[in-house]
């Protein structure tokens, strides 16, 4: 009756109203995880085939393990709404809505976060990369484009093609930098994402995701 036209959509206002009228037993989460995924499409709208893979859980495990975690009591309220924020919360509230495009997750990851047990391995990395650029910028008396200066590649940290059997360098190279420019964009981007992400998923999540990224490279 809702969907005359049999498009398999319907606006998420419309369903609200028929959640509310008819009072279905649907599971508040998953009634959660369903409006975040309509607000997810450019129209709005609920998918009916997405209504009934929620409610018969015929997902990925991913997507059960985000139902199970819409068990725990989060505000309804949109996150932008949130009022008397401090400095922090405001800014894990934009790192949230710059990296997810659902409100449901940005929810959960602004209510997830926990500074106990502190980011210590993004902080850690960090901090080793900004020592070593400066013990190598003072060495070569060079801080930009360091590559360039001749006793570079010399280094045991940094890779190299004909020290492929020195394993430690696949890993190594990842304290080595070009110069300041390459070294300050990485900093940012690891403090400003990779700290509230491991504050979320924890050092062993955050650590193996980072080392592979620098195996891959």
């Amino acid at each position: 009756q809702l969907d005359p036209e049999n498009t398999g959509f319907i606006g998420v206002e419309t369903f609200a109203s028929l959640v509310h009228s008819h009072e279905l037993p649907l599971d508040p989460a998953k009634l959660d995880m369903l409006v975040a995924l309509a607000q997810g499409n450019d129209e709005g709208q609920v998918c009916y085939q997405e209504l009934v893979d929620l409610i018969s859980s015929k997902r990925s495990s991913s997507f059960k393990r985000a139902i199970a975690n819409g068990q725990r009591a989060l505000p309804r309220d949109v996150l932008l709404d949130e009022t008397g924020l401090g400095f922090y919360k405001r800014f894990v509230r934009y790192v949230a809505y710059e990296i997810l495009p659902c409100e449901m997750d940005r929810r959960w990851y602004f209510y997830q976060h926990r500074m106990c047990p502190p980011p210590v391995f993004m902080a850690a990395v960090t901090l080793t990369q900004i020592i070593v650029f400066l013990c190598y910028g003072a060495r070569l008396n060079k801080w930009v484009l360091q590559t360039y200066h001749p006793e570079y590649m010399k280094s045991p940290l940094v890779y190299h093609p004909g020290h492929r059997a020195r394993a430690w360098r696949f890993l190594t190279y990842m304290f080595m930098h070009v110069g300041l420019e390459q070294l300050g964009f990485n900093a940012l981007l690891q403090l400003m994402i990779g700290v509230p992400l491991e504050m979320v998923h924890g050092i062993l999540r955050i650590s193996f995701l980072y080392l592979a990224g620098v195996l891959a490279g």
